[in-house]
């Protein structure tokens, strides 16, 4: 050790940072976060110690540039602290999880590649340190005196619970510990980009902002029974929002103003119980693009946004996180360096999200995916569109859900026009599984049956299911009878042929076509309806959820009750006619196999026992989703929630990492991206020198953020045919673009057009 009697944990070229400074900072701000659910001594345990390996020598020579490679420095910190530890106590390895996986992920306990929980505790180099008088603070830190789970009231209530809700303790004070050790590392290494962080508006000023909002959009409204309605639902949510924390639906027709009241619920509920932020959660990155416009501006137009420079919320108190956001818009750097920094922690008022990016987060091993979820306490979460929460992962999400409420001081709203039945006893007797607790949900809304018939502006016609439509030429001349319709049917490759068969100026829509050309569609359509112009759109459902467009007439093909009243949504919307009218028909095609068929099949059995006249209600959707989910084989999918977080909870034995890599909500494994050439007839904008840059060195994850907006999904199979024709190429390993000199492989219109479609069948969107 001479030349190095100082320990160190990080050094620039003019200064070092003691390892003992690192550890007490750490410590601190991990309590500081940990305090948030009565266990900030827990943190700070596991922050004192997390870098203890970093003493030895050999590590310290890397850190000097004295070694080319380091040691694990991880590994230590858990051998002590468990040492430290009543090794038969399930909380025994708690710390040595956290330390262990500060940097390479939370670890398996048993199983894995080698770098397990249970091979590391066998381990006793910590033993070369306890005698080293520089680590004296360290090795003496004081052990946790508080119990697992400080603040909740279900230890005496329910232990068995507690067990259930373990893996998500130890998440939690995983996050506290990492997001505290970069957080640090930032501050002494880059201090610039630490100053960037923080500087929040609280949310007592952001409601400000709202009420100031509300008044001038009631004040300006035009009469009509409608925005009476909305009026009567935003008040409901005001005063439901002084009510204690817990679970909460928030039951509105659509076209009933969810957006604004459910945020309207969230702020009044936050200044009353002390929350801290505000996390909107939706299944769609279209919906969540959307929606952020309207947090950030007040309105989703951005002709009006350029226009008038006003803001609700503004840019910089909404945090918009999913994988099509772009960060690196030079005109806002900025504001965008602040929130691409806020990804990492959620450290901000608002968090737009998606389903995906929480539940995956927590269900996550990896300190990148974890690190945020400390901010997740003492939050409001709405759930917007409940009913999209996929069933193979129901068991696992509504069990982290009711352990956020319970344990962590999370108040959730399950927003929605269709809710889900989620408390008591979902499916089969064969999946059966308990869901929410029962009366677990209040409802914000007294009376929805009522609501669900003041907002009644459509009537379901059920007569092309009773007398079923031959073939799609049949129905292209029933579409032809209306000069606004919008026909939407179950896949691409339906949407493709139905449209092929309507004149000429029908407009296509699926995600056949990339997200930028969407967008330039469905504003064409919007436009188009704006000025009462003849309009007839064929589209896969992508349209069914947050697209704010307004027909007289919807046809739709059988679908699931939710998908139905979705569609519903998108005809009458505003209630400028008395009724208008969606047409269910049942499609020439079979409808695809797996959970599509079987709500479609639920449909038929209510349209039966309705005798073909339903009433899109609350009660109805109770039945619906009932019945559905007993129709559905199991919702923990390969039984992966239980063998790994549930079946080792009482010895602490959790398999983090295995879960981690198997817990996907969307299956990707059997497609991929073709990244295509669009140039957009709206504004001119052209990706060409995008696709130019992939044979570039000039590659990065700033280049495929941009590309994002031109990607089409594609069955690998379809992928690898277009590849052998030589229709799309691969400038880098796994990486297929449009082939440049193939100007037809992708059509302004119809999106990817190849000679065979057979496999879009399976594709829904």
């Amino acid at each position: 050790m001479a030349g190095m009697d100082k320990i160190i944990a990080h050094k620039t070229e003019n200064e070092e940072q003691s390892l003992i400074e690192h550890s007490k900072n750490v410590s601190i701000l991990a309590k500081d976060f940990a305090d948030s659910f009565g266990n900030g001594d827990w943190a700070q345990f596991a922050g004192m110690l997390h870098d203890l390996g970093k003493a030895f020598p050999d590590w310290q020579k890397y850190i000097r540039g004295l070694n080319s490679t380091s040691i694990n420095h991880s590994e230590v910190g858990a051998q002590y602290a468990f040492s430290r530890m009543n090794s038969k106590d399930s909380c025994a390895k708690v710390i040595p999880y956290l330390i262990a996986g500060h940097h390479a992920g939370l670890p398996d306990y048993d199983i894995g590649s080698g770098n397990e929980l249970k091979k590391i505790l066998k381990g006793t180099s910590y033993e070369l340190l306890i005698n080293n008088s520089n680590l004296q603070e360290i090795l003496s830190t004081a052990f946790p005196k508080t119990i697992p789970f400080g603040k909740n009231d279900i230890k005496k209530e329910n232990p068995q619970k507690l067990l259930e809700y373990f893996h998500l303790w130890i998440r939690m004070l995983y996050s506290c510990l990492v997001d505290a050790d970069f957080l640090d590392t930032e501050n002494f290494m880059t201090p610039a980009q630490a100053e960037l962080r923080g500087h929040k508006t609280s949310l007592s000023d952001l409601k400000k902002k709202f009420d100031s909002y509300m008044t001038e959009i009631t004040e300006n409204a035009s009469p009509s029974k409608i925005n009476d309605i909305r009026s009567t639902i935003l008040k409901s949510c005001r005063e439901k929002g002084a009510f204690k924390p817990g679970f909460y639906s928030l039951n509105v027709p659509t076209g009933g103003g969810k957006t604004l009241s459910s945020m309207a619920f969230a702020l009044e509920h936050a200044l009353a119980h002390g929350k801290k932020r505000i996390i909107m959660v939706i299944p769609y990155t279209s919906i969540i693009e959307q929606t952020a416009k309207i947090y950030k501006y007040g309105t989703d137009n951005d002709e009006k946004i350029r226009q008038s420079g006003k803001c609700l919320f503004g840019e910089e108190n909404v945090l918009e996180h999913h994988c099509n956001f772009n960060f690196e818009q030079d005109e806002r750097y900025n504001i965008l360096k602040k929130q691409k920094l806020a990804v990492e922690n959620w450290d901000v008022p608002i968090v737009v999200t998606t389903n995906v990016q929480l539940f995956e987060s927590l269900f996550a091993a990896r300190s990148s995916s974890c690190r945020k979820l400390h901010n997740i306490v003492d939050s409001v979460i709405i759930l917007d569109e409940a009913q999209m929460l996929p069933p193979e992962y129901l068991k696992s999400i509504l069990s982290v859900l009711e352990g956020l409420v319970k344990c962590f001081g999370v108040t959730v709203v399950l927003c929605t026009a269709t809710q889900p039945a989620l408390e008591g006893s979902i499916g089969s007797d064969r999946y059966m599984f308990e869901g929410l607790p029962k009366d677990f949900v209040t409802p914000i809304i007294d009376n929805p049956q009522e609501l669900a018939e003041q907002l009644k502006r459509v009537e379901i016609n059920s007569d092309f299911v009773k007398n079923k439509i031959p073939d799609w030429k049949t129905l292209a001349d029933k579409l032809c009878e209306y000069e606004q319709v919008l026909c939407i049917v179950q896949t691409r490759k339906d949407c493709r042929e139905l449209h092929s068969m309507m004149p000429e100026g029908t407009i296509h829509l699926s995600a056949l076509m990339c997200a930028e050309e969407r967008s330039d569609v469905i504003s064409d359509i919007k436009e188009k309806l704006k000025n009462d112009e003849a309009i007839r759109v064929i589209s896969t459902q992508l349209v069914e959820c947050g697209v704010d467009i307004d027909f007289p007439v919807v046809f739709r093909a059988m679908a699931g009750m939710d998908s139905v009243a979705q569609s519903a949504g998108r005809c009458n919307r505003e209630g400028k006619l008395k009724n208008g009218t969606v047409f269910l028909f049942e499609s020439p095609m079979k409808t695809p196999l797996g959970l599509l068929q079987k709500g479609a099949e639920v449909t038929r059995d209510l349209l039966e026992e309705y005798q073909f006249e339903l009433k899109l209600t609350p009660d109805l959707y109770k039945k619906y989703f009932t019945a559905y989910y007993k129709k559905v084989d199991g919702f923990d999918r390969d039984n992966i929630f239980k063998e790994t977080m549930l079946d080792g909870a009482m010895e602490g034995k959790f398999q983090f990492r295995t879960l981690s890599e198997k817990y996907h909500l969307i299956n990707n494994g059997f497609q991929g991206t073709i990244y295509v050439r669009y140039c957009s007839p709206k504004t001119g904008k052209d990706n060409i020198s995008l696709l130019q840059r992939l044979f570039t060195a000039d590659v990065d994850k700033k280049l495929f953020k941009q590309l994002g907006r031109y990607g089409v999904n594609l069955p690998l199979k379809e992928i690898q045919e277009l590849f052998k024709a030589g229709r799309i190429v691969q400038p880098i390993e796994g990486i297929f673009m449009q082939s440049l000199d193939d100007d037809n492989l992708y059509q302004t219109g119809l999106g990817l057009v190849t000679d065979s479609i057979q496999s879009f069948n399976t594709y829904v969107f």
